[in-house]
């Protein structure tokens, strides 16, 4: 690997020593975050930064605690996976109620540490590996989950031995709704309420690596487009002993995306219809279970997640999102009456400050992001952070923690209740290059697009033209946060023009733009993808169009594949890595959702598979793979393999024995190093 590869790598590309999983305790006292302590430093300690003199203290060395950790339990590893948690060392952690001190999991064992002492953790003692510890509202007991049961130490088992699994999140839950946890404590600290999982309808995965033929296989339960859900129900579990179900329609509304105590006598749930056209807010009675219904969102497509909705309001209204007239913005509504317009795409509430709605949203380009103030009485816009470049904000006690992402880098800044400000220091290496991608919207879509161009280039030079982007929905690429175009300025100055699309289906330009993958992905996303290249082309006459090459990973390995399957007469060479081949073995929640199901719409999952295309592919093609990967599976890749040798059809295939969905330990750069040859070859 060259040295940008080799930085990249080390530094898990440029994130190890970033402070990360922030949270406010102790009255907004103390700013809680994760961090390691340098640029090439994997392990993640726990830190805690005093907002009243800015200092920061560790109060958590994973490698002191560890010094030889061995692998992490299984049950961890995969929810690092669903949570996109890259570092070693403490992947997350939970505060007691107070804010004054936390507990969490370190390669199966259990620790709490309080602020402000000289103990340093304590070990908490665990049935067996644990899991995703919760502390009760005093730290006198703490909650976690080992071998799919329910624990509270000091005490014992909590949940039945019944065959399910207890206080954990289903896979659907943890990829694809945000809700990566199952247990939840009473503001009192003496009831827990529990998800119930039952797995056992579910077709079972499986993983060997033919790297290790001596280890045994893994297996797991993953829920495939149109076949069975995980049944997942909530429990309150008391403290003598009792249990009591909450009882809503399950089988009208089988999601459960969100779940907090609002009292001890009230928990409020958000459930979803399994198309995800409804999504209600429930108050539920933990004492008898019964639930009510405190407001209801629906579209007759899909409803697009809003972060921070559906939420009640401390007065009492009800807060969901509510597209405009035309779906031309995403906006907010109080009680069903809208409180934003057309001028505002708001994209996640981070809640109520100083008695206004704390909102990041976009207002001007949809590659930036503010932060602003919403009065929810007059629907006035006081800016926070307003400047170029993406903005997002945590709230806690009258505190925020604002970051702000350019061109320039990344600041962080904490203002208090009362007025002071100070920073967590951020001890990540410095981002090699300083990347301003040419952003501009074409086609009568607006389509978002970026070009970053060899530094140095010479006007009147033509470059051949790498497609680099994910297109998929949920995901935008086109985005002012720094970080994300190293890569690509590394692409380009291998002597590419590097080319990224934000086609329609993606988020943030509009309601209806990003709906417009209904019923049908791929047409909508390789036209887009090609009409944005050609319009790109005419107006930046040094992208050479008769050599383009096209990658990606996950939705983009299955844009770069069908780019060369369908569009030979512009993609003449792909790489094309994770690619979901074929969306009837994809999970429910994600395919469902923008494809309905398999049953009733065969021939929408007929037209966006790869597998009837491959007796057309005419153009090199790199099949990248990791064989340990649980969100697409290696059977994607192989299935496209083997229809493509079936088809005497040439390609390069390159399987990677242990490797997840997020490559890490440096993976994607060693695969970066192999398609710069692919390309380098093909497109000479």
């Amino acid at each position: 690997m060259d040295d940008f590869l080799r930085l990249s790598a080390d530094t898990a590309r440029f994130t190890h020593g970033t402070p990360r999983a922030f949270a406010f305790g102790d009255e907004g006292r103390l700013l809680w975050f994760l961090r390691s302590t340098g640029p090439t430093d994997p392990f993640d300690g726990l830190w805690v930064l005093d907002t009243a003199t800015g200092a920061e203290t560790l109060l958590a060395d994973p490698r002191a605690l560890c010094p030889e950790p061995g692998e992490l339990p299984l049950a961890e590893r995969r929810l690092r996976e669903r949570t996109r948690v890259v570092a070693a060392g403490i992947g997350s952690y939970a505060l007691r109620g107070d804010g004054r001190g936390a507990v969490f999991a370190l390669y199966g064992r259990l620790y709490g540490v309080t602020a402000g002492t000289d103990g340093g953790p304590v070990g908490i003692a665990t049935a067996g590996p644990a899991l995703d510890p919760r502390p009760n509202a005093d730290g006198s007991r703490t909650a976690y989950v080992t071998d799919d049961a329910l624990h509270v130490s000091p005490g014992g088992r909590v949940s039945p031995d019944d065959g399910a699994r207890w206080g954990v999140a289903e896979f659907a839950a943890a990829e694809e709704l945000g809700r990566a946890r199952g247990h939840w404590w009473s503001p009192d600290g003496q009831t827990l309420l529990a998800a119930r999982v039952d797995e056992s309808a579910l077709p079972r995965r499986w993983f060997a690596d033919p790297a290790h033929p001596e280890r045994p296989a893994e297996d797991f339960a993953y829920p495939e487009a149109g076949g069975p859900n995980a049944d997942v129900q909530l429990w309150v579990l008391r403290p003598d002993g009792a249990r009591v179900r909450l009882d809503w329609d399950g089988a009208a509304h089988p999601y459960v995306s969100g779940v907090e105590w609002e009292s001890d006598a009230e928990i409020l749930l958000t459930v979803q219809d399994r198309l995800q056209r409804s999504v209600l807010l429930l108050t539920a009675d933990p004492a008898n279970g019964r639930t009510r219904e405190l407001s209801r969102t629906a579209h007759p497509r899909w409803v697009d997640p809003l972060p921070g909705t559906p939420a009640r309001l401390p007065d009492g209204r009800m807060l969901t999102a509510a597209d405009t007239p035309g779906g031309t913005a995403r906006g907010l509504a109080l009680d069903g009456k809208p409180l934003t317009g057309d001028g505002i795409q708001v994209r996640r509430v981070a809640g109520v400050h100083a008695g206004r709605l704390l909102i990041e949203a976009g207002l001007r380009d949809p590659a930036e992001q503010q932060v602003l103030l919403l009065d929810p009485d007059t629907g006035a816009l006081t800016p926070l952070a307003d400047g170029p470049g993406v903005h997002t904000v945590q709230a806690g006690a009258g505190a925020l923690l604002l970051t702000s992402a350019d061109a320039d880098g990344y600041r962080r800044t904490v203002r208090t209740a009362d007025g002071r400000t100070c920073a967590p220091a951020d001890l990540a290496a410095p981002l090699p290059h300083r990347v301003v991608p040419l952003l501009e919207r074409v086609t009568e879509h607006g389509v978002p697009t970026a070009l970053v161009l060899p530094r140095g280039h010479v006007p009147g030079r033509r470059l051949p033209v790498l497609v680099d982007g994910y297109g998929g929905p949920g995901f935008q690429d086109v985005c002012a946060e720094p970080r994300r175009w190293q890569a690509r300025q590394w692409w380009a100055d291998q002597g590419f023009a590097v080319v990224t699309v934000d086609n329609r289906g993606t988020p943030y330009v509009s309601p209806a733009f990003t709906h417009a993958v209904y019923r049908g992905l791929s047409e909508v996303t390789l036209d887009d993808q090609v009409a944005a290249l050609h319009a790109l082309g005419a107006r930046h006459r040094d992208l050479d169009l008769g050599r383009v090459g096209v990658r990606g990973w996950s939705y983009g390995g299955y844009l770069a594949a069908m780019a060369v399957l369908r569009r030979p007469d512009v993609f003449h060479a792909a790489a094309a890595g994770a690619a979901p081949t074929d969306f009837r073995h994809y999970d429910t929640a994600y395919t469902e959702r923008y494809l309905g199901l398999p049953q009733e719409h065969p021939d929408v999952y007929a037209r966006d598979s790869l597998l009837p295309d491959a007796p057309r592919l005419t153009r090199p093609l790199l099949l990248v793979t990791g064989l340990a990967d649980d969100n697409v599976h290696p059977s994607h890749t192989l299935r496209l393999s083997r229809a493509l040798t079936d088809a005497g059809r040439p390609h390069g295939l390159l399987a990677l024995p242990g490797v997840t969905h997020m490559t890490p330990d440096g993976m994607r750069e060693k695969v970066m190093a192999q398609e710069l040859a692919f390309f380098r070859r093909e497109l000479a």
